[in-house]
């Protein structure tokens, strides 16, 4: 299984990410969270400071299996102006790669990428852009062929079990669930 990566920016939301981290590796998923600061070291919207496995310029995410941007304000905002995430969106995209984006960061993150347009997503209620997507008004989670979009924090945790879903199959995701006691 290919290595997936989590991308934490100052003001990331705490709980779409680190949910969404734990569920991919209690699935057994290989998962590297890389901060794309100068350093390793990231806080989150709430001020909890977190520790990335890695730095944005020592990753070759050319092979990943998923490349995946949590929400949060300003941390949306941070990870939509790092353009070497941007360009790895894209290419990841245009090679039918799959892509994962909770909260803010379906609107801020990937639609300006032109990714999400023409499909069905979802993103923080009041932050859906004009940009050709089809928003779904109560949806959680939305999966639409190779990209999953999450609502925000209340849905971190589906949004974690979607992704390993849609990589190891729904016998998977239910173990995990009923690990966590969500199944």
């Amino acid at each position: 299984m290919k290595t997936s990566f989590v991308f934490l920016a100052d003001g990331f939301e705490e709980i779409e990410a680190l949910a969404t981290i734990d569920v991919m590796r209690r699935a057994g998923m290989p998962v590297v969270t890389v901060s794309i600061n100068p350093t390793p070291q990231v806080t989150g919207a709430h001020g909890v400071p977190v520790l990335a496995d890695a730095l944005i310029a020592d990753c070759d995410l050319a092979d990943a299996e998923w490349l995946i941007c949590p929400g949060g304000m300003p941390g949306a905002t941070n990870l939509a102006a790092c353009r070497p995430l941007t360009d790895a969106l894209v290419a990841q995209n245009r090679a039918g790669g799959k892509l994962a984006a909770i909260c803010a960061s379906p609107a801020i993150v990937l639609a300006p990428l032109g990714i999400i347009t023409g499909r069905d997503a979802v993103c923080y209620p009041g932050m859906e852009v004009d940009c050709g997507a089809k928003w779904a008004a109560t949806a959680m989670v939305v999966v639409d062929d190779n990209v999953v979009t999450g609502r925000g924090p209340a849905a971190a945790c589906e949004f974690g079990l979607t992704i390993v879903r849609q990589t190891l199959g729904a016998d998977a995701a239910s173990q995990v669930a009923k690990g966590m006691l969500i199944a």
